[in-house]
């Protein structure tokens, strides 16, 4: 999506889940580059895979077995994460990448001083005394913006509110001056003021330190916001790629326009007419209906052939890809 050399790049990245009822996948080769420094949104409607995504870049994360988490490629600032040992892998968590989970009221132990939890990484990926580790947890507590930071450090987490606990958070994220930060849902369950504040502080902790982004979220607002690219998630596939402007100017893919055409416009009067919606229901992973995933009732462009077979993710021009069978003329024809 950018002409530099990615600092991440995701090939065909696969997760799937055993039970007794068999294999469900719940990654289908998901492909996506991220530039040095870039803001990459992942967005789409809860259980299309988004946070799964994150979980199964992060290695290590997701629970294994039941999971298998594969593909192609991982490669991150020129090193291959696939061919990674554990440990090796561990030594990159958090040093080199690292996340921002949801909800900072429970992500956070309740009985572990905010100091000895920010500071963590720290203790793990380099040689600092507990006086060193306190002293860089102040000077994150104070670039992220959280007051009294001193008297911070030894404070549990349920005497910070939500805002200043998602603070602390990024300060962990960013503790070990990371390539690459996912920042998934930072802003669930805070309110709007602080909301912007967050999502504000991680913008300019991007101009500031030179992070890279993948930024997760069902909020199109903040994607148009924050991102220089998106990616359009649905039921485990990417279904459309494009930098930010094409996504909101020239959205390619019907799901996309369903979720753009949801959204309440500022400068449009009530007129008493609902909102508009998508039909339907993101289908069971673990019983997908023949043919393009986003079928009807869903998509009202439809074709006989989206119901037996599957569309690739079409190229159309300047890096825009969508995932559909109306970009395809000699597939459209079958």
């Amino acid at each position: 999506m950018t002409d530099q050399r990615p600092l991440l790049r995701v090939r065909n990245l696969r997760t799937e889940f055993k039970s007794h009822r068999g294999t469900v996948r719940i990654l289908d080769n998901v492909s996506f580059d991220v530039g040095q420094g870039r803001i990459v949104g992942l967005v789409g409607e809860s259980g299309s895979g988004k946070s799964m995504t994150a979980l199964s870049l992060m290695g290590g994360l997701v629970p294994s077995p039941p999971a298998t988490v594969s593909a192609d490629s991982i490669m991150l600032d020129g090193v291959e994460l696939t061919t990674l040992t554990k440990d090796q892998l561990r030594s990159k968590r958090g040093r080199d990448m690292s996340m921002v989970f949801q909800e900072p009221m429970t992500s956070f132990n309740p009985v572990i001083t905010m100091a000895q939890q920010v500071g963590e990484p720290l203790q793990i990926h380099g040689n600092f005394s507990k006086r060193d580790v306190r002293d860089k947890v102040r000077q994150m507590f104070e670039m992220v913006g959280i007051p009294e930071a001193k008297a911070r450090l030894d404070a549990y987490p349920h005497e910070l509110s939500g805002g200043l606990r998602q603070r602390a958070m990024i300060a962990m994220g960013l503790i070990c001056e990371p390539k690459l930060l996912i920042a998934d849902e930072p802003t669930t369950a805070l309110d709007v003021t602080t909301q912007a504040q967050i999502l504000r502080l991680i913008m300019e902790l991007r101009d500031r330190v030179g992070t890279a982004i993948i930024m997760i979220t069902h909020d199109l607002g903040i994607i148009a916001e924050m991102c220089d690219e998106v990616n359009v998630m649905y039921a485990g596939q990417i279904i459309e790629q494009a930098n930010v402007y094409d996504v909101f100017d020239r959205a390619s893919h019907p799901y996309t326009r369903g979720l753009l055409a949801s959204i309440p416009k500022a400068n449009e009067k009530p007129d008493g007419t609902r909102l508009k919606s998508i039909n339907g229901m993101v289908p069971n992973l673990a019983r997908l209906p023949g043919g393009c995933r986003f079928n009807p009732p869903r998509c009202s462009d439809a074709m006989s052939v989206c119901s037996f077979k599957a569309p690739d993710l079409n190229l159309l021009e300047n890096g825009h890809k969508a995932r559909c069978w109306l970009h395809d003329k000699a597939g459209a024809s079958l």
